[in-house]
């Protein structure tokens, strides 16, 4: 099989053999539930670095405590329109849906509902959790921290986190015009999957431990990823990491030891997410209306532009039975499914394969 095709897995057989890994390893059926759907719902958008690339990282953090298998979340404060959320550790996908949970209860309260997260782990694809706002009509907006990564600009040392910023506007009947992106140049969870299939990383993506540009996704994850957009995306991971942070009491990424690499430390990271309902402004109807034209108008701008959100979208359609995953993610998960008794990972069929579509020769569309 040639570098350019990847395995085809049924949807719903992933679905069964993940939550089966999770349970074995101790998780709650819904906590693993809930945390494959995240996952899924990123391999079926075509953000890989968020699906089942990430099954073994979680799988092993619960095993050795970092990610808290019986977490007792409970509510630090609810105000009208404001909650903080101790999450004792949980999968970060548990304590999302806790908080999405609340948000919806607070309708019709506020003009706004704002949830801060504390002790938490990683959340998955943040664009789940903003489009399922949407979705149900609120203007969303999440942030996170996460474990050290990235490099502020102009130095060499990992001191914030990957940092994502998701947003989501209600479009009535229609998708959710979203983006969802992390604040380093590359996601971390590229470079993992580059170091697990032996493959290099762009240039400009990371520098190793002496502070040297580098290609090797190892050598970047020993030393530190660099923010996107220079001074100015380096200022907005920064400041994402403070809204994720400072109203929730969680820690910063410099504070905390980085999962991956030790999967037993707590991540301790912090979510925030303002869910905003447009009729106590200009009215749902008419901000749907808009969000659509905005949306519209992008796509005019020519040939091969198109608007936030809809290469996830269209990746979305195209995999609703089957997606695709990378041989080395296959093959990490078929070991730890080995090692725990639960049943392998298989393909579809010899023969169902996907290869990657032909992109526009400039780079047009908004991507994670």
């Amino acid at each position: 099989m040639s570098d350019t095709t990847t395995p085809m897995i049924e949807l719903a057989h992933a679905k069964v053999i993940a939550e089966q890994i999770l349970r074995a390893v101790g998780a709650h059926t819904d906590h693993a539930r809930a945390t494959v759907d995240n996952l899924l719902f990123a391999d079926r958008s075509g953000i890989a670095s968020h699906g089942l690339l990430r099954l073994p990282l979680y799988a092993a953090a619960v095993s050795a405590g970092g990610i808290n298998r019986d977490p007792q979340m409970r509510w630090v404060t609810e105000n009208t329109g404001a909650g903080l959320l101790d999450a004792d550790g949980a999968f970060g996908q548990v304590a999302m849906e806790e908080a999405l949970r609340w948000i919806e209860s607070q309708r019709g309260t506020s003009a706004s509902v704002t949830v801060a997260v504390q002790s938490s782990s990683h959340f998955g694809a943040g664009g789940y959790w903003t489009q399922r706002l949407a979705e149900s009509g609120w203007l969303a907006i999440g942030v996170s921290s996460t474990g050290p990564t990235v490099a502020p600009f102009g130095a060499t040392r990992k001191v914030l986190g990957t940092n994502p910023l998701s947003i989501s506007l209600p479009a009535g009947t229609q998708t959710p015009l979203t983006a969802d992106l992390a604040t380093s140049t590359g996601a971390y969870g590229k470079v993992i999957g580059a170091r697990n299939a032996g493959t290099s990383i762009p240039e400009g993506w990371a520098v190793d431990e002496a502070g040297h540009p580098t290609t090797d996704p190892a050598a970047a994850m020993a030393g530190a990823l660099t923010a996107f957009g220079g001074h100015k995306g380096s200022a907005v991971a920064v400041l994402i990491e403070g809204l994720s942070v400072v109203l929730g009491g969680s820690r910063f990424a410099f504070e905390t030891e980085d999962i991956w690499s030790n999967p037993g430390s707590r991540m301790n990271v912090g979510h925030l997410v303002i869910a905003v309902d447009p009729a106590a402004f200009a009215g749902a109807e008419q901000t749907a209306a808009r969000v659509q034209q905005l949306r519209d108008t992008v796509r005019a701008a020519g040939p091969d532009v198109r608007a936030p959100g809809d290469p996830e979208e269209q990746s979305r359609t195209d995999r609703l039975v089957h997606i695709p995953l990378a041989h080395s993610t296959i093959e990490a998960i078929n070991q730890l499914a080995e090692q725990l008794g639960a049943p392998p990972l298989e393909p579809a069929s010899p023969t169902q394969t996907f290869s990657p579509p032909n992109r526009p020769t400039k780079k047009k569309e908004f991507q994670r």
